[in-house]
C-alpha cells in the first residue's frame, strides 16, 4: 500500500485530541486514508477498512490499523473489531442496488457503539443541474443522475438511524496524485470547451481540516448538513490552463463539446451534464473554518510540490 503523507498545514483544533476516543473510518481510500493518518499522527487510535487484504504490519503508525470490509466476499468486521468506537467516518458509496453497504451489514453493530459523532461523505450531485446557478445547504435537492439519487437515499437511511450524524456534501475531490499534472506530463490531457460550464472542487486536505474542525465543535453547534467546497467554481479549461502554465508545457488543442459529446462514455457525459456553483459559506462563515486552498491555484501549487518530489518536474511534449 502506498503511504499517503499528511499536509502539516492542516489545522488541528486544540480541543480535538481530548474529544476523541477510538476512530473508525469505513472506506480507507483517498480521503479516508488522509483523514485517518492525520489523526494517527496525533497518537489517536484509528481503524480503517478496505476491501482487499489488510496492510502489512509496520507500514503504518502503531495507532493505525486495518480491517477488511467486503460484503461481496463475506468479509464483514466483527463486533470485537469495532468495539469502543466513538467517532465514525463513512466514505463508502452506495452498492450496485443503490443501498448503503454499511447500514446493510453493520447497522445493528453500530447501534451498540458509544458513538459521539458520525460523518457521512455524500455529493453535491444531490442538487442536480442548476444551469450554473448557486446552491447551498438550504437549496432543495433535485438529483438527476441515478448515482446522485442513490446517494440521497443513503443520506436518508443514515438520518433514520438516530445517530449523531453530520452529512458532508462534496464536489470533485483533488489533491496530490489526483491533479491534471500526470495527464499533462503524459500528453493525454484533454482540453474540452462547453460554453457556460463550470465545475466545483475541494482539496483533500480541506476535507480533512473541515472534518476535524466539525468534530471539535460542541455537538449542539454542529449543523446536520455541510457543503465542503472551495471558493472558485470555474471551467475545467481554466484549471487545465493553469496547470499547464505551472509545468511550462503546451496545452492540447481545444475540443468543442458539440463535436466531442457523442464520442464520450455515458459516465463522462453524465459528468458534463450538470452545471452548478456550490457555496461553502456555512462552513467558512457559519462554522469558522478557514480554507487551506480557497482556489485551485493554491491547491495546484501544493499538488505540484508533492508530485514533483516523487516524479520530477517537467512535462511531456
Amino acid at each position: 500500500m502506498t503511504a499517503i503523507s499528511v499536509n502539516p498545514a492542516v489545522a488541528i483544533p486544540a480541543a480535538l485530541p481530548g474529544a476523541l476516543g477510538r476512530v473508525l473510518v469505513l472506506g480507507g481510500g483517498y480521503s479516508g486514508q488522509r483523514f485517518g493518518r492525520a489523526l494517527a499522527q496525533l497518537g489517536i487510535a484509528v481503524t480503517l477498512s478496505r476491501r482487499d487484504a489488510v496492510a502489512a504490519a509496520g507500514q503504518d503508525p502503531a495507532t493505525l490499523r486495518w480491517i477488511r470490509f467486503d460484503p461481496a466476499s463475506g468479509a464483514v468486521p466483527t463486533a470485537e473489531e469495532l468495539a469502543g468506537t466513538t467517532h465514525l467516518l463513512v466514505t463508502i458509496p452506495p452498492d450496485g442496488s443503490g443501498r448503503d453497504p454499511v447500514l446493510n451489514h453493520l447497522a445493528r453493530q453500530l447501534e451498540s457503539l458509544p458513538l459521539a459523532w458520525v460523518g457521512y461523505l455524500s455529493t453535491t450531485g444531490v442538487y442536480g443541474d442548476r444551469g450554473g446557478g448557486w446552491v447551498d445547504e438550504a437549496t432543495p435537492v433535485a438529483p438527476n443522475l441515478e448515482r446522485s439519487r442513490a446517494r440521497l437515499g443513503c443520506e436518508a437511511a443514515w438520518r433514520q438511524q438516530g445517530l449523531p450524524l453530520q452529512v458532508f456534501r462534496l464536489p470533485a475531490i483533488y489533491g496530490p496524485g489526483r491533479s491534471p499534472f500526470r495527464d499533462l506530463r503524459q500528453g493525454s490531457a484533454r482540453l474540452i470547451h462547453k460554453p457556460g460550464q463550470v465545475f466545483c472542487r475541494i482539496h483533500v486536505d480541506d476535507i480533512v481540516g473541515a472534518l476535524l474542525h466539525c468534530i471539535a465543535r460542541p455537538a449542539a453547534g454542529r449543523p446536520d448538513t455541510v457543503i465542503l467546497a472551495d471558493q472558485t467554481p470555474c471551467p475545467s479549461s481554466e484549471t487545465l490552463g493553469f496547470a499547464a502554465h505551472l509545468l511550462g508545457c503546451k496545452l492540447p488543442d481545444v475540443q468543442p463539446w458539440a463535436r466531442l459529446e457523442a464520442s464520450l462514455s455515458p459516465m463522462a457525459r453524465s459528468f458534463w451534464s450538470e452545471n452548478r456553483r456550490v457555496s461553502s459559506r456555512l462552513l467558512q462563515q457559519g462554522l469558522g473554518y478557514r480554507l487551506l486552498y480557497p482556489s485551485y491555484r493554491e491547491g495546484y501549487l501544493n499538488c505540484l510540490a508533492g508530485e514533483s518530489a516523487a516524479v520530477g518536474p517537467g512535462c511531456r511534449t
